[in-house]
Formats: structure tokens, sequence, C-alpha cells
């Protein structure tokens, strides 16, 4: 079992997934169209959960936020279903690729075989494409991945059944019926998702969106003073790890927003839609660079007072660049 699938590797994999299924389907949008129109950028800090024994923080909304809204939004009729047993769930996938129909899979990174042992994480929310079946072996698309690689029948069913937080409880997912789409109304997509990201990072509460940052900022420039170096360092070094390894976003999520509102030019000719994306390509190059100041730290090769405020005032800097864009956003005239 083989369906005529084509293999497209992108930055994260939900957005992957979603454009790789649009695709075979017949809907042509691209990884940053599908993040814009999903308006999948975002930050939460949230200090009163715990992942890692360290405060979580998200640089993207609930997983299957942005395949849903893309679907609400073109009148993609979908299934999204979960199973009570490994047996069922594999059921159901085998039925699906007899049919030649590829589906999306919510799994569990931490024992997929395919993955380097240091991203190997507990996280419940990663995405893939199963595309066939050869014998006892499935044929994945993992748009984070450059090719596509195999599992066996039972390494699936253990990532499909992962345990913990967003636990898959075999999820799976896939269009069932997409209309024609026309230009317009991938032009009335673009001014929704913008608006839509504009509205949440602009929110009024403490630890979301723009805000949020400025919080984070604040914590960490106390983190030595209040946990002390070993501390200290391990709780940035999750916020690293939620940024650029478990598949929140983080700075690579600046550059999709960036390359979103380049394509959107392409259909609303505004230049304040490029000056946009200029400010996002730069909130991305300070996230990096807070990224690798605060692995230094992490891996204490620096632990002063100054290499935290160092750090806090990137964060300050992202903050002030961002507020400007959204709000910027928010105002647009198409």
């Amino acid at each position: 079992m083989k369906t005529n699938f084509e293999h497209h590797q992108a930055a994260h994999c939900e957005n992957g997934v979603t454009s790789n299924l649009f695709q075979f389907y017949g809907l042509n949008l691209s990884e940053p169209m599908v993040f814009g129109i999903g308006g999948g950028i975002f930050f939460m800090h949230l200090p009163f959960i715990k992942v890692n024994n360290a405060p979580g923080t998200t640089f993207r909304p609930m997983p299957g936020t942005i395949f849903k809204r893309n679907a609400s939004y073109f009148g993609i009729k979908y299934k999204r279903l979960t199973f009570n047993s490994p047996e069922k769930a594999q059921k159901k996938l085998d039925e699906m690729l007899e049919q030649g129909k590829p589906v999306g899979l919510q799994v569990g990174v931490f024992h997929l075989p395919y993955f380097p042992v240091e991203y190997r994480f507990h996280f419940n929310a990663h995405n893939i494409v199963v595309f066939g079946k050869e014998g006892n072996t499935y044929l994945i698309s993992d748009p984070v991945m450059e090719t596509t690689t195999t599992i066996t029948e039972e390494e699936l069913a253990r990532v499909r059944f992962a345990k913990g937080a967003f636990a898959p409880k075999g999820q799976m997912y896939y269009p069932e019926y997409i209309p024609h789409i026309s230009d317009d109304k991938i032009r009335g997509g673009i001014k929704k998702g913008i608006k839509h990201s504009a509205f949440f990072m602009n929110a009024p509460g403490p630890i979301i969106g723009v805000n949020g940052i400025r919080y984070i900022s604040k914590k960490v420039r106390g983190y030595k003073e209040k946990l002390g170096d070993r501390k200290a360092g391990l709780y940035l070094g999750q916020l690293v790890r939620m940024q650029e390894e478990i598949g929140t976003g983080g700075g690579g999520f600046r550059y999709l927003h960036a390359a979103f509102l380049e394509e959107a030019y392409g259909y609303i000719p505004n230049e304040d839609l490029l000056r946009l994306s200029e400010q996002f390509t730069k909130s991305g190059d300070l996230w990096r660079q807070f990224a690798s100041q605060a692995a230094a730290i992490y891996r204490g090769r620096i632990t002063t007072q100054e290499a935290f405020d160092q750090a806090a005032d990137i964060l300050l800097e992202v903050a002030e660049i961002e507020k400007q864009a959204f709000r910027k956003s928010a105002k647009l005239k198409f």
C-alpha cells in the first residue's frame, strides 16, 4: 500500500503536515501561508506549569490549532479521530492507506526510532504523515526530516499511544473534502491570520503575547539571585529547549511569520507587509541571540549576573520590536 504522496521538508511539524496534506488533496499552500493564515505566531509563559521541573513556555497555540483554523476558514471537511486501543488505531490507519489516502498522526517523540537521541524528549505533540505500508513497516513523511523514513507497526503503536501531557491517544486526522479555493479567498485568509495573531500578541494579560515576553525577561534577570547558578541554568536550558528544540517554534516561528508576510505581498501589494516582514526577521535574529546567550549560561561558560542581565535585555528588545510590529499589524488597511 503506497499513496502518491510528495514529501516536502518543513521548519515545523504541524505546519509541514498541514501543507503537505493540503497539497496532496489539491490545495497548494506553502508552509508559511498555512502558518500565517492559521495564526501560528504566539507566546505564553506558564510559571504555574512545570515541564522537566522548570516553568513551561510555549511559542505556539495549542497542538492542532493551525490545522483546524485553516480547515475552518477554507471550508475544508476533515476527520480527527482518537482510539482506545492500538489495535483499533492500526486497523483504521490500514483502511485509509488501502484507500490511497495519507493521514496525519499526532505522536510522542521520545521513542521515535529515527530521531537523534539528543532530540528525544517527552513531548507528545509531534505530527507526521503516514503515506504507505510495506509488510509490517509504515512509510513516514516527517516534515522536519529531509527525506521520508519508515517505522514498524510496533514502533508506531508505541509513539501513537505515548503517555503523559498531550497524550495522543492514537490521534489521526485527514481532509475529507477541499473545495475550490480562489485567490480572493486566500487574500481573506491572509487578512484574518494577520489580525488574529495581532489580537493575541497584543493581549492585556501579564503572561501572554508581548507582555509575556517582558514578564519572562524580568524573571530571567532575577534567576541567579533567586534560584542559584545550577537551578537558574536549568530554567534557562528548558526555555531554550522549548524555544528551539521541542517543536514550539521560538525564533523559527518569527522567520516563518516574516516569510508569510513576504508571500502575502504577492496577493496584497501593500508595502507595509514587507516592512513588517523585516521587523519579524529582526525579532527572529534576537530570539536566536537570546538562545545562544542562555545556552552559554546553562552550560556554565558564563554565570555572572551581567550575563543574566544581557539575556534579559535581549528579551526586552524582542518585546519592543514585536509590540510595534503587532500594533502596526492590527492597524493595517487592506
